[in-house]
């Protein structure tokens, strides 16, 4: 299936030469933001030619249209800005990727980043040369938060903001399409629709995929020195945006385990699993509690444990489905 979409900009002049990575970056009404995010880019230290596709996913507003295409225009990145007409989170890489795919057929890599993180400088060759050093086929990199408003720092510690690693190397899997570059081959071999739909107010697409891409033979590696700053709102701070990432992510965990194996045999060990996990929880809650010396914080095991078990009965949070109170 393609994406609806439509090339909304080129850059003004003759064709591009040759790109090595393209970089897509989905935007919805961050348009300051996207420009904060695209200087990031342009400020990239690498040898490598790149491009920059900005997927925006709101044909209503089009503020990423508005705000990208100027700084097209005025030649200071390579690149593209697409409109993906269908809502959703999905939708908009998707887009992206088949837009890539099709625009930069000698692209090697291709790259992602969100309209609400700003990349370091080495971002790109990190990723990139991670790849080509580890053989891997899918490289990921930290997500750091930048908390908007006073006393928050604590949240850091806080497992939604954590990165899954932290050393540079080959590691079982990663779980976010924020910050991560892959081969080619990767989305060729897996195929469009890259990101299910089912997941677009969700989320959990991107760790859908990489499950997918694992059963189907492809490494992964960690790029520690490849880091994004991500701007996050301080209502990501308040308990009930943690609540629900929180059960969110206990839910997606159980969804994507039975999409794995939807066998009476597999749904049951994901069920027993489940059950060991919240048996677990109050143990792990206070140990986390207590190391983190936040209630709060420790309450993540278990919110994790109870999202399983509500995902059996139908019951996942759609924390995308208003973008406001993301």
């Amino acid at each position: 299936m393609i994406e609806a979409m439509s090339i909304e900009a080129r850059p003004a002049g003759g064709p591009e030469t040759a790109v090595e990575c393209a970089v897509t970056l989905p935007t919805f009404r961050r348009p300051d933001h996207l420009l904060r995010t695209l200087e990031s880019l342009e400020r990239q230290r690498t040898r490598r030619r790149f491009a920059v596709i900005v997927v925006d996913n709101d044909a209503e507003r089009l503020e990423g249209v508005t705000a990208a295409s100027p700084f097209f225009a005025a030649g200071r990145l390579p690149g593209r800005v697409v409109l993906a007409s269908e809502r959703g989170n999905c939708h908009a890489y998707n887009a992206g990727w088949t837009t890539a795919l099709a625009e930069y057929p000698e692209a090697r890599f291709l790259l992602a980043i969100d309209d609400d993180e700003c990349a370091c400088e080495h971002w790109l060759e990190s990723l990139v040369a991670t790849a080509e050093r580890t053989g891997a086929d899918i490289v990921g990199g930290p997500q750091l938060p930048v908390f908007e408003g006073a006393g928050t720092s604590l949240w850091a510690h806080h497992p939604v903001f954590t990165p899954p690693y932290a050393r540079t190397g080959p590691v079982p899997i990663l779980y976010s399409s924020g910050n991560v570059a892959f081969r080619r081959h990767v989305l060729e071999a897996m195929g469009a629709p890259f990101l299910d739909p089912v997941f677009n107010f969700t989320g959990g697409g991107d760790s859908d995929l990489y499950a997918r891409a694992r059963r189907r033979g492809f490494r992964f590696a960690w790029s520690q020195e490849a880091v994004v700053h991500e701007t996050t709102p301080e209502r990501r701070t308040e308990f009930s945006w943690l609540q629900a990432r929180s059960l969110r992510n206990g839910a997606l965990s159980s969804i994507i385990e039975h999409r794995a194996d939807g066998s009476f045999k597999g749904r049951t060990k994901t069920l027993a699993k489940s059950a060991c996990l919240l048996l677990a929880s109050p143990f792990r809650a206070a140990r986390l509690g207590l190391s983190t010396r936040s209630a709060v914080i420790g309450l993540y095991p278990m919110n994790v444990a109870v999202g399983r078990f509500l995902a059996e009965f139908g019951r996942v949070n759609e924390q995308y489905r208003r973008p406001e109170q993301n």
